[in-house]
């Protein structure tokens, strides 16, 4: 089996191609200001720069390497940076899936497609009408959102128009080694920094402390995947969530457990936003009862692999080593 990797450079692409390459897959990734050391990508990868916007290349690529899946996760994934360069986001995230709908349509119309999407397309949601399902109104808050409820709809008209055979995740807060800019990296990240001395002030800048979220191993997501693309239906939505509902508070305190040291809190009010929901939690009982994922990773376990992540990832910087020496890649909890 062949299989493209869009977004090879970020923290699900590190991951899926190493997964995918253990299944026996000859695997392509490809990645443009990539969020991962891409020299961290296995060996075996077939590894190449390609920005999602330009046409010919996508399409030059699929004529050329045929691959059987594309797991389409090339995006402008931030949802501050969406108000801040929307143009950007829409351009990748709306017209870069177009480039990978009409290229596998003109060269490789048997290939199936993974549509990485987002829970942000549901926008606020009570804490009453949690879990999400599938259902439920869909009316994203940024521009980020925006375009991605856009690419899901384009993945719909291009199954039933066209029958380019893609399935739609709809994915919820999702964590793990290699991650940067969420709650875990960044609390994570900075615990290391004190541990090594980087940061001498032992100290955490937290925002809301009651806001829970359903948190994902990226192992996890990247496994739900893979089995979506099995087992799945072409042209359907799923969710892929957590089970388990953890408050910021409830992080810290497992933080607390994995660190030998003490440290202190401090509320920034600029990290306190107005539409922030209170609960985001998603129901994937649909994807379940589809391809039989379960969540296999308990968040402590995620927690501790990105400590050891950041440990070594910070070490070597320190050390002037260009890349790492190991990766935290446990295929199980």
């Amino acid at each position: 089996m062949r299989a493209w990797i869009t977004g090879g450079g970020g923290m699900m692409g590190q991951h899926l191609s190493r997964f995918l390459i253990k299944k026996g897959y000859t695997v392509m990734a490809t990645y443009f200001k990539p969020t991962t050391n891409t020299d961290e990508l296995p060996k075996e990868c077939i590894k190449t720069e390609l920005d999602i916007r330009d046409k010919e290349r996508v399409f030059s690529l699929v004529k050329d390497f045929q691959p059987d899946q594309i797991y389409h996760l090339a995006a402008q994934s931030f949802p501050t940076v969406s108000w801040e360069d929307p143009w950007y986001t829409i351009e990748t995230n709306v017209l870069g899936s177009v480039n990978v709908f009409e290229a596998v349509k003109r060269f490789k119309p048997d290939c199936k497609i993974l549509n990485a999407c987002t829970s942000a397309e549901y926008g606020f949601v009570l804490p009453e009408e949690t879990p999400i399902k599938e259902d439920h109104p869909l009316n994203p808050l940024q521009p980020y959102g925006v375009s991605k409820l856009a690419q899901e709809k384009l993945a719909y008209q291009y199954f039933k128009n066209f029958n380019v055979q893609s399935i739609t995740m709809r994915i919820f807060n999702t964590t793990g080694p290699k991650k940067i800019k969420d709650v875990c990296s960044d609390f994570t990240k900075r615990l290391v920094e004190i541990e090594l001395g980087i940061n001498p002030e032992k100290k955490l800048i937290v925002g809301n402390l009651e806001t829970k979220r359903a948190i994902t191993d990226v192992r996890d997501t990247i496994r739900g995947f893979y089995l979506a693309l099995e087992h799945g239906k072409p042209g359907e939505v799923y969710n892929i969530s957590g089970q388990h509902i953890y408050s910021i508070g409830d992080i810290i305190e497992m933080l607390r457990e994995l660190v030998d040291f003490e440290f202190t809190l401090e509320q920034d009010p600029k990290l306190i936003r107005p539409t922030d929901e209170a609960i985001i939690y998603g129901d994937s009982t649909k994807f379940k009862q589809a391809t039989g994922w379960e969540q296999e990773f308990p968040l402590k376990q995620t927690l501790k692999d990105m400590l050891d992540y950041w440990r070594l990832s910070l070490s070597s910087k320190r050390e002037g080593i260009g890349g790492l020496r190991g990766t935290i890649e446990s295929d199980s909890p």
